[in-house]
């Protein structure tokens, strides 16, 4: 039975509450309140907010990165132990039992099958639709070269990405917001327990996988690899329930995990797998499950996400073998392959292990300015570029200034190479001699992640100095603007992009310093250079190191990519956050990271709770009941339940348990005692009908209740949690967060000495502390 919690202000209605004066106003879990600067209060949604709340589409939305958002629910992944739970526990035996840790393998393997074949549909879509247009943008420019007029060319190649990108931009914008991006802050927040909106439903998988084939193909800055991870999340988060919401059709299978305890862990697995899917990592996928996106880990889940990522590695290597002609031989291991590096020919030295290091702090240099100009430019678009047709023209703006950019680039290069073994799929020789091509469309006239490849294998000479590092600053503040547009994308393929050609400069640059020594190989200081710059953006470094090892084939270069990472992360994180971080700062989430901020053993639960506190009876009016659950000026989500003595006025009520506000479909006459014979019920419910609801449950307005029916009592004994969490309200701050965040609670009940209710913990309580340039700051609550 999903327990969804909550505390807020006393509505005055007929119930037993403790109201304690708070020493400072503090708001519940989901108190709809509107803020001033340094002042919160609590207004009614029908009278007051309508004033307060700026129109629906503004000229400039007030944000700034003080704030937290009240509009975000709660997951619960603590399972409410009540009657109904412990009743079902108790009659599974030993068998039941062992069926349902298979029926968790089972869906494992789907997720990892269904994960894989979404990527091969990615990746087969977007090699014929950009070959394509590759296709006949090179057949025109090749025509208007010889006989002039290549202004057409230009149009013709802006006019395309414009076009496809718009498309793309447009079915997220308007259909499903929630699918832009690569998905990772998202998940990140729903495995932190945060509800995020429609982020693991059909319709957002439908959307990320139609708007990153058609990103990559209208030539943005962008990879295909980051959405796989909220594509896997969203297969995992559909194939555990054995339905499907949005289709309206449920199978009447795997209906035990329908809980967010259960729904949490697949989702695991799933990001997991999505990983694993795109690079062939499948021990890179599951410690990026944990190093990234996991907040709840045990030995068990571990084993099961890492079956989980060797079926969708298995999965996708099989049918991209096929495809390709290769059946049996299994060479496609992810959606990129960054090609084998040779030991013999690339191996490192002692002496090198200074110039990695130094590598990773430029690449956490260039790392943090890359994350930096995108917080003001992410700023920018929070303010001003609120409306859907404004976010798809910037798209289409960025889709044709970057092909506008990459022409002139290409068209300036006079940076010719024989084309005589060369890998490059579309070579362009505009003004290069016969049996050249210009060097400089190998970066800019391919797919991103054909490029990488090319950067990373290319023969020593491939590349004149002067394009790549024209191309290295061009593409960073290309891949910058682009990260964030309404369209769904991901930053690793672009991030390593950027890193390789500065690597790969770095390179020949030692090169000529050196005389030519094998050491100085190109090649291999790309790949460090595309380490450094991810790492630097997004400051991952154990299940990073595993990924790139995994993606090439060699552990040699292990050692020096986990040095160039852990040096790319520290120096990164001395000047900014992690990109990751920072955009889910400033979407104003209430994210608990796993410690309470160091300087907080000053605070006490009594500070931070939530007061007063919304309570119920054991035996209730019905009425009672329906009147909390459709006052609109509070969204309240749980209540603790309070046993009354005889003697009331003598002795104070002590807390009995909590409820949740799932207790709205126990409202229907069925389930009611007459207030004559408080034993008779009529239907005893079962777990089966509250997860029969999952996790849509009915508003209370869909039901109806007559005014007999409101005199008549409900007995919440057996549908509350009689063994809630409660810490005394003299816990410091980092106890009752260590206790709220191991656990994944909810909610967490403050008592004083005598049992009584006096305040409630929420998310929004904790995470609105956090460690700020100043120490110790506390963000402001809004309705952002």
């Amino acid at each position: 039975m999903e327990a969804l919690w909550g505390a807020g202000p006393s509505l005055g209605l007929r119930m037993c509450c403790v109201q304690v004066a708070p020493a400072r106003p503090s708001a519940g879990d989901f108190t709809p309140s509107f803020l001033r600067p340094g002042q919160l209060s609590n207004v009614d949604l029908n009278e007051d907010i309508r004033e307060l709340l700026p129109r629906p589409y503004p000229n400039e939305i007030p944000h700034n990165e003080k704030l937290l958002s009240l509009k975000y629910e709660s997951l619960d992944y603590d399972n409410s132990e009540n009657q109904l739970f412990l009743e079902e526990e108790r009659r599974i035996n030993h068998a039941a039992f062992r069926t349902v840790e298979i029926k968790r393998w089972v869906i494992c393997a789907m997720i990892g099958i269904l994960t894989g074949l979404v990527a091969c549909f990615i990746d087969i879509v977007v090699e014929n639709l950009a070959g394509l247009k590759y296709r006949v943008v090179k057949d025109n420019i090749d025509k208007f070269t010889e006989k002039g007029g290549l202004s057409f060319s230009l149009l013709l190649w802006a006019t395309l990405n414009a076009s496809v990108v718009m498309v793309g931009s447009v079915i997220v914008a308007f259909i499903e917001p929630v699918a832009a991006g690569s998905g990772i802050p998202q998940i990140k927040c729903y495995l932190n327990g945060v509800k995020i909106p429609h982020v693991v439903r059909l319709k957002t998988l439908v959307i990320k996988v139609c708007g990153v084939i058609l990103s990559v193909v209208g030539g943005l800055a962008v990879g295909k690899e980051g959405p796989m991870i909220h594509s896997g999340a969203v297969i995992a988060a559909g194939i555990s329930q054995g339905r499907s919401t949005s289709l309206k059709r449920d199978f009447k299978i795997f209906e035990y995990f329908r809980r967010d305890t259960e729904k949490r862990d697949f989702v695991s697995a799933g990001a997991a797998a999505g990983v694993s899917a795109a690079f062939g990592a499948p021990v890179g996928g599951v410690l990026f499950s944990l190093e990234e996106g996991a907040s709840f880990w045990n030995q068990f889940l571990t084993w099961r996400i890492f079956f989980a990522s060797m079926i969708s590695t298995f999965t996708l290597n099989s049918v991209l073998s096929v495809y390709h002609g290769n059946a049996w031989d299994l060479s496609s291991p992810g959606l990129i392959n960054f090609g084998r590096f040779d030991s013999e020919k690339m191996g490192y030295t002692i002496q090198e292990i200074p110039i990695f290091i130094f590598m990773g702090v430029v690449g956490g240099i260039l790392g943090a300015l890359f994350n930096a100009l995108n917080y003001w430019l992410t700023m920018f678009r929070i303010r001003y570029i609120h409306r859907p047709c404004l976010q798809v023209i910037e798209a289409m703006l960025v889709a044709a200034v970057t092909a506008a950019v990459g022409f002139v680039m290409i068209y300036c290069s006079r940076d010719c190479q024989p084309i005589q073994g060369s890998s490059v799929a579309y070579p362009l020789q505009l003004f290069c001699a016969d049996g050249e091509y210009n060097s400089m469309a190998t970066a800019f006239f391919n797919t991103p992640e054909k490029s990488v490849v090319n950067l990373f294998h290319d023969p020593p000479g491939s590349y004149n100095p002067m394009t790549l590092g024209m191309f290295t600053l061009m593409y960073f503040f290309l891949a910058c603007w682009t990260y964030g547009l309404t369209v769904s994308a991901g930053v690793f393929i672009p991030s390593l992009l950027i890193g390789a050609a500065w690597g790969r400069l770095f390179g020949i640059s030692l090169s000529y310093l050196t005389k030519g020594s094998i050491w100085a190989d190109p090649g291999k200081y790309a790949l460090m250079g595309a380490a450094a710059q991810l790492g630097g953006i997004v400051r991952m470094t154990l299940s990073l190191t595993v990924i790139m090892m995994e993606a090439t084939g060699n552990v040699t270069y292990g050692f020096p990519i986990m040095l160039v990472l852990m040096t790319a992360k520290i120096v990164g994180d001395y000047f900014v956050e992690g990109l990751y971080d920072m955009h889910i700062q400033l979407q104003s989430v209430p994210f608990l990271h796993w410690e309470a901020p160091v300087t907080s053993h000053s605070l006490t639960a009594r500070e931070v709770m939530s007061t007063p506190v919304t309570c119920l009876r054991r035996i209730e009016r019905v009425g009672t009941v329906v009147d909390i659950l459709s006052d609109t000026s509070s969204n309240h989500n749980g209540f603790p339940v309070l046993c009354l003595p005889h003697a009331s006025d003598l002795f104070p009520p002590c807390l009995h348990g909590v409820v949740g506000r799932s207790l709205r479909g126990l409202v229907p006459p069925q389930v009611f005692v007459e207030r004559a014979n408080l034993s008779l019920v009529q239907r005893r419910l079962k777990l089966k009908d509250f997860r029969d609801a999952y996790p849509r449950f009915p508003p209370i307005q869909s039901i109806h209740v007559s005014q007999d029916e409101r005199e008549c009592m409900i007995d919440l004994s057996e549908f509350m949690n009689p063994s809630p969490y409660t810490v005394p309200q003299e816990a410091s701050l980092p106890r009752v967060f260590k206790l709220f965040r191991a656990l994944g609670l909810r909610h967490l009940v403050v008592v004083n000495n005598h049992n009584e209710v006096v305040g409630m913990v929420t998310r929004k309580d904790l995470a609105r502390y956090r460690l700020g340039k100043e120490g110790l700051e506390e963000l402001s609550l809004a309705q952002t």
